[in-house]
């Protein structure tokens, strides 16, 4: 079954944007694996739940973000496991992982399961991928390169003003703080690190002083 749900999950995903491509999903589906092995989660529920954690992703940039991806994602997760016939207590708990996924929403990860898959997809938003992933984002909506010096209170999302380093201000350097797994945690240390280095050395190149 795990095939079948990957195949129609990769279908979901089919002609997404590169910041939350199927590649995403991907990283997503390795980190959640690593993160249950070392942390005693259940696997098969990390795996349905990392490949299915994005298919309410279109949703949310057809409404420019009014839509919340996690909670529509969790919908069309779980008409998609009853469809396949996966027992109710395990769609039960793929659903939860996939409903608390998100950084900015109301439903917190209350299993070990939704917790490695938070985690997973929350590394995968900082470090060197992170830093892609963000730079591609602001593409995607049209955002310039850079807008160093500005005030984040007056900037909105899915605007010009949308940036990678606007990304970073607003989420990407807090991320480590919301890890909620140990393993997650000392991932996360590193990736930060990185990024930290990065957007510091960006500021320098645009004020010319490199």
């Amino acid at each position: 079954m795990i095939d079948k749900i990957k195949q129609a999950a990769q279908a979901r995903l089919r002609g997404s944007k590169g910041s939350h491509d199927w590649e995403h999903t991907e990283r997503v589906y390795s980190l959640a694996l690593q993160l249950a092995e070392v942390e005693g989660a259940d696997q098969e529920i990390v795996e349905y739940a990392a490949l299915l954690h994005d298919i309410g992703r279109e949703a949310e940039y057809q409404a420019n973000g009014k839509i919340c991806h996690a909670q529509r994602g969790a919908e069309i997760a779980q008409d998609l496991l009853i469809q396949h016939g996966l027992e109710r207590a395990k769609i039960d708990r793929i659903v939860h992982c996939i409903r608390t996924h998100r950084f900015r929403n109301n439903n917190h990860p209350e299993t070990l399961e939704a917790k490695v898959l938070f985690d997973a997809d929350k590394l995968d938003s900082i470090g060197a991928v992170g830093i892609g992933r963000a730079f591609l984002f602001a593409g995607e909506v049209g955002a310039k390169l850079h807008n160093q010096g500005v005030d984040i209170e007056k900037t909105k999302p899915y605007t010009i003003e949308d940036t990678a380093y606007r990304e970073y201000l607003v989420k990407l350097r807090h991320v480590k703080k919301r890890i909620l797994t140990t393993e997650g945690r000392r991932m996360a240390m590193k990736r930060h690190d990185f990024m930290v280095e990065f957007f510091a050395r960006l500021n320098q190149e645009v004020d010319g002083l490199l």
